[in-house]
């Protein structure tokens, strides 16, 4: 204790921590230690991975955190920690995805139109969009075109 000040250590502590290495050989804690895993066990991690899974027969059968949740009696932290830590699954939400309307199908035609124009075939070797964003109307793309070797620059 006199050889580090700075350290606070109490003489019980030192003594329980020089007690626990002349009997177990180890300053680890012993196995089973600890707060025992009460939602984690291996029945509810067996019944999280049967319905967080699809069923080969029934695609799309698969259930949400909520869902499984709601269903098993677990909670949604606990069924999320044994998806994610006990079966190495990793959890998303599904999003629906915007269907495109005839105008914006229009708007990105004529859009690729001008970039062809803007950008002949013997000056790049191929056009990559980036972002495509709608203000008020009016339809922008950005587009990186990497010229041709040997093309001239205008």
């Amino acid at each position: 204790m006199t050889e580090f000040p700075g350290k606070n250590w109490s003489l019980a502590s030192l003594s329980r921590l020089v007690h626990q290495i002349d009997s177990t050989g180890s300053a680890d804690r012993k196995s089973g230690s600890g707060r025992p895993r009460t939602a984690c066990v291996d029945m509810n991690v067996e019944v999280v991975e049967e319905m967080a899974m699809s069923q080969e027969n029934a695609p799309g059968s698969h259930r949400t955190v909520r869902q499984i949740a709601r269903e098993t009696g677990i909670s949604k932290s606990s069924v999320h920690r044994i998806i994610h830590s006990d079966l190495k699954f990793k959890c998303f939400k599904k999003e629906r995805a915007q269907d495109l309307t005839e105008t914006n199908k229009n708007k990105r035609l004529v859009c690729a139109k001008r970039l062809i124009r803007r950008y002949p075939e013997h000056s790049v070797s191929f056009i990559l969009f980036t972002d495509e964003k709608q203000d008020a109307g009016l339809h922008r793309a950005t587009a990186l075109a990497t010229k041709q070797p040997g093309s001239q620059s205008s």
